[in-house]
């Protein structure tokens, strides 16, 4: 029997992204009330944003997430390390990082958990989550790098910045759910901007979506 979602199950899926360079800070109290009137998992911002977040969330449940090393990867891994440990400290509750895309495309898959690694170490005790993009990936390089975040500790293995070619697909998340089995999370981010696109990843074994289309996400779920 196919499942039903409901809007506020469904809610609980997404985390409300806001990631545009022009966003304000009218913008970023807007998407924060916006979480709060649709009950989503939480806000995803930039670092800068991340202690105003918190404070406009403070008490709702809702966590809030940073972005590290946004959107390329290609920031030192001393300077991810500090992205992570700064926006921890300012009351971020997650933290979603841009795997070094460089490396993998090098093969130097050490580096690439390192890199990762470090950021874990830093952002103790708040999860980090993986972002491989898989638009730049082969089939080959996915499953590597979906290995490489679970050698380096990470908790959760994200589809794509948004900022890429491309978008989370299901055939990734199937590809990654095969991959890692149950070790890790998976999270599909990129270009999903409808209920139906977000229901059908969320099938296909991601545990939350990513997405700055929240609101249109769950406008049309039945409650």
């Amino acid at each position: 029997m196919k499942r039903e979602w409901s809007r506020k199950e469904l809610a609980g899926m997404v985390d409300h992204t806001l990631l545009k360079a022009q966003a304000g800070e009218a913008d970023l109290r807007r998407h924060c009330a916006e979480a709060r009137r649709y009950g989503f998992a939480a806000v995803c911002v930039n670092p800068c944003w991340v202690g105003l977040a918190a404070a406009e969330l403070e008490g709702s449940g809702i966590g809030v997430t940073s972005v590290v090393g946004y959107p390329l990867g290609a920031n030192s891994t001393e300077t991810k390390a500090a992205e992570a440990s700064l926006a921890a400290a300012q009351g971020a509750t997650g933290i979603d990082m841009v795997m070094n895309i460089g490396f993998a495309k090098s093969g130097d898959w050490k580096r690439v958990a390192e890199d990762i690694a470090a950021v874990v170490r830093a952002a103790r005790p708040i999860p980090v989550k993986v972002i491989i993009e898989t638009c730049q990936l082969d089939r080959e390089e996915k499953v590597l790098a979906c290995r490489a975040a679970l050698a380096a500790g990470a908790d959760c293995v994200m589809t794509s910045t948004g900022f890429g070619t491309g978008g989370a697909t299901v055939e990734d998340i199937a590809l990654m759910r095969q991959t890692l089995g149950e070790t890790l999370k998976i999270k599909a981010s990129g270009g999903i901007r409808t209920r139906s696109d977000a229901i059908a990843l969320l099938e296909a074994g991601a545990y939350r979506i990513g997405a700055s289309a929240g609101v249109a996400i769950v406008a049309g779920a039945e409650d």
